[in-house]
């Protein structure tokens, strides 16, 4: 390890070694510090990405799939199901394989990559961020660095630290749980979401197949509703119902953030990536298409920043410009959406499902369920026209 690098990258996960890989290969040195012993596990996370989003960022392989998605499902409280229909083929990943690779990846383009190092604070030199203390193998250890990329997950410690307002209201962060469960019925290439105040309020639970017999089910409720009921009960709940002689293989929680986007991503001498930036889509969740999204980004503006000697806040805020204007519109019309969403009714889901399913099953899209869902809110359908049909 060498005493200074252009840029170090705290954690390890998809953005973390998306924006690493992207720096280095326009020229960085790079050093990226993962806090567990191995890339990629544990898996915190549902697994489930579209096919044309992920091959924007780096060309999905084989080895990476565990399932093919071909539908998906919507399951309303009264039980109404309404098969969704889109033309984009999803895949449910092997997070391991996947982030394992991702790391080996920018390994190969010249990126040092330490783990069980914990990071535990950064220095801080004249205004700017100018590297990090770490604790690796029973030894304290600082390194420094022009710019300390912060892919540290919800509610980012290295963005705290670095005077950045990673704080989460509690309505804006949902609180998730998942097992992977073995031995049970499935249909193989379709993803099913329930909703409803008896199984996700605030929220939804979803079933996503890993192959004809293994599936991560889990649900994410909203801080709110989270602080009266533990997750965990109502995801037993479903199971035993649905699943009794399924043997589960692993359970995982965790946060989310479904927030709206930060005021500041950047600093002196600091960006944040991923979760770490808010960056998970507001209505599902899901963030790893769009955390990688954002590091490509990151990386790109991080070794331009090097190249031209200027790492300040400004030089770096072209980065949080740049992925404003590529997901960052859409991302603030969904967070309007979620909160009319998630305080629907039972009665008014199952009106929704039930008026959605006399129609021609060509109608059967997103756009249309929105629609049907937000009818009493005209001012919010040119909002979902906005977000969705652009896509």
């Amino acid at each position: 390890m060498k005493e200074m690098y252009d840029i170090i990258v705290v954690g390890a996960g998809p953005a973390g070694s998306t924006a690493a890989r992207v720096a280095a290969e326009n020229g960085a040195s790079v050093l990226m510090l993962e806090k567990d012993r191995e890339v990629g596990i544990p898996v915190r996370c549902a697994e489930a990405v579209g096919e044309i989003g992920m091959n924007r960022i780096v060309k999905l392989r084989p080895e990476w799939i565990a399932n093919r998605i071909e539908g998906v499902r919507i399951i309303a409280p009264d039980g109404t199901r309404i098969n969704v229909q889109h033309d984009e083929i999803g895949f449910v990943l092997d997070r391991k394989k996947f982030d394992s690779d991702l790391a080996r990846m920018a390994a190969e383009k010249g990126v040092e990559l330490l783990t069980k190092a914990y990071v535990f604070d950064l220095i801080k030199e004249k205004g700017f961020v100018s590297g990090v203390k770490f604790r690796y193998l029973g030894e304290e250890l600082s390194v420094r660095a022009k710019i300390v990329i912060g892919a540290d997950g919800v509610e980012s410690r290295v963005g705290r630290w670095a005077g950045l307002k990673t704080h989460l209201n509690l309505q804006d962060i949902e609180t998730c749980v998942q097992m992977t469960i073995t031995n049970i019925p499935l249909e193989k290439n379709y993803c099913d979401f329930y909703f409803g105040s008896d199984v996700a309020p605030g929220g939804y639970l979803w079933v996503f197949p890993k192959n004809e017999n293994t599936a991560n089910v889990g649900l994410g409720l909203s801080g709110v509703e989270a602080k009266d009921k533990s997750p965990i009960e109502y995801l037993k709940k479903f199971v035993e119902k649905h699943f009794p002689e399924g043997a589960v293989l692993t359970t995982v929680a965790g946060g989310v953030p479904c927030a709206p986007l930060m005021e500041k991503m950047v600093g002196n001498g600091i960006m944040l990536v991923g979760d770490a930036a808010h960056q998970a889509f507001p209505i599902t969740g899901g963030g790893i298409y769009t955390g990688m999204l954002a590091a490509k980004i990151a990386g790109e503006v991080a070794a331009e920043a090097l190249k031209s000697g200027d790492w300040s806040e400004e030089a770096l805020a072209r980065y949080q410009k740049l992925w404003e204007k590529e997901g960052g519109k859409d991302h603030m019309r969904a967070y309007r959406l979620k909160d009319p969403l998630f305080k629907l009714t039972d009665e008014d889901l199952n009106k929704t499902a039930a008026a959605v399913v006399k129609k021609p099953k060509a109608k059967h899209t997103i756009v249309t369920i929105f629609k049907t869902a937000l009818f009493k809110q005209p001012k919010l359908i040119a909002v979902v026209l906005k977000l969705f049909l652009r896509q």
